[in-house]
Parts: structure tokens; sequence; C-alpha cells
């Protein structure tokens, strides 16, 4: 497969954090950004081969803090090329997974066809502001560098907490803006956000609580874990204003 970017320059898909490089450095800045927060077509399927190898290792690090009681549901919001699925599918009674992306969606309906037919599994069109699910569905909600295409941090940390169940855990990783500032994403794009920011937001939404936790082999990364409040005082509706909102880009870098 070869695709061409907007400098007309044809090259495969990658397949290592050094091809990774190569390839991003021959791109476009906008045009990345673009596919970052809306993979589509065939660029978009290099894209999301890019994101899997990009995440591999905040992925590994927040599945590995996920708080599982089985039998539970777990969501993430914006999967992009899918590299937690299947760990996720094998973790929970039932995942469901949103993206912005129709093509990203089709690609894990399509690869997890047998989960999706077994009712394992469902994946839709969706994005964080409007989650198309009843109030307290989850007992985790899992999101991996969506944040930068939010358009309001609290309505949607208010739509992830309406859909955890009592006692459930929202777990948002991300780059924090001192480090992702250095790679000089569009600002029309990229929204840059701080742990106090995300932090603050969470509890504004009525989190019962916070931590940061950080890989130490990659400690420009950052998790953020919230607690849903245990005594069943969450949301029985999203706000109306976040409902309304515009459509916003969901898919992970």
């Amino acid at each position: 497969m070869h695709w061409t970017d907007d400098a007309h320059t044809s090259f495969g898909p990658p397949r290592t954090r050094t091809d990774q490089r190569k390839v991003t450095k021959r791109m476009a800045p906008r045009f990345i950004a673009r596919q970052l927060a809306f993979p589509k077509g065939i660029a978009g399927t290099v894209m999301g081969l890019l994101m899997n190898i990009h995440n591999a290792r905040i992925n590994e690090f927040a599945i590995a803090k996920l708080s599982v009681r089985s039998p539970e549901k777990i969501l993430e919001i914006g999967f992009g090329g899918g590299l937690a699925l299947a760990r996720l599918i094998a973790l929970s009674q039932h995942l469901s997974g949103v993206d912005r992306s129709a093509d990203m969606v089709r690609q894990a309906n399509s690869k997890f066809r047998k989960a999706v037919d077994d009712g394992r599994a469902d994946f839709r069109v969706a994005n964080a502001e409007a989650l198309p699910f009843d109030s307290a569905t989850f007992g985790n909600v899992l999101t991996i560098n969506t944040i930068y295409f939010w358009k309001s941090l609290e309505a949607c940390c208010i739509e992830i907490r309406r859909v955890l169940a009592p006692g459930g855990q929202a777990i948002i990783g991300f780059m924090p803006k001192e480090h992702m500032a250095k790679k000089k994403m569009p600002a029309d794009i990229f929204s840059l956000r701080t742990i106090d920011d995300v932090t603050t937001a969470l509890r504004n939404a009525g989190f019962a609580e916070t931590r940061i936790e950080r890989p130490e082999a990659s400690p420009e990364w950052a998790l953020v874990l919230a607690k849903n409040q245990e005594d069943g005082a969450s949301m029985t509706k999203p706000p109306a204003d976040s409902a309304a909102m515009p459509s916003t880009p969901m898919t992970g870098v």
C-alpha cells in the first residue's frame, strides 16, 4: 500500500518507531494534525498504524491501571487505530468503543466481527460531548490522546461521569501542555491541556477523587485517574448544553 501526502511524496505504511519518525518528518504538520483529529481514507489507515506505534506505551500503562470488577462493561472513547481493543474485550464483560472517524469504526467492526456478533463488543460513531449510552452503564471509561480535540473539558468530563456506574473509574491519558507544545501542532486543531486543567474539570464534574500516574519509561505522558462517587449520586442525563455542542474530532494521537 502506498499513499501520498500534501507534498506528493509516496511511501509505505510505518512499521517501527524509526519508520514513524521518518514518515512524520515528511508530512505537512497541518496534514498530520487533521488526520490525528479525524483519520480518513488511506491516509487515515496509515495514521491509525502510526497512532498504534506512538500510543503503545501509554496504552499498556493505562490498561494496567484499570480497576475491573467482573462482570463489568468498559468504554473506550476515541480508540483510533484500535490498539487496545483486543485487550479490553478480553478484560471486560462487554466493550463499547466510540470514535469520531467512521473509517476507524468500520475497521474495528470488521476486525472484531466475532466479538460484535457474539454481543461482547460494539463500536459506534460518536463523540465525548454526547455519548450514546444510558447513565451508570460502565465500570471503567478509558480515553487516550483525545482531549486535545475536545471543545470543552468540563462538558466531556460531565458526560463521562454520567455514563460511569457508582464507584466506577475514568482514565484520561495524554501528553501535558509543557511536552505537547514542543511538537508545534496547529493551535486551531490541537487544544493543549495541563494536568491542572484536567483535574479541575473532573472535580467540577463531580468526581470524588483524582490522582496522577506517570509511566517511568515515558515520563512525558500522564494518566489522570478519577473515581466516581460510591453512593450512586450519578447524573441521569447529559447537560443540555453539551448535547447541543458542535461535533468534535475524537481520535487519539
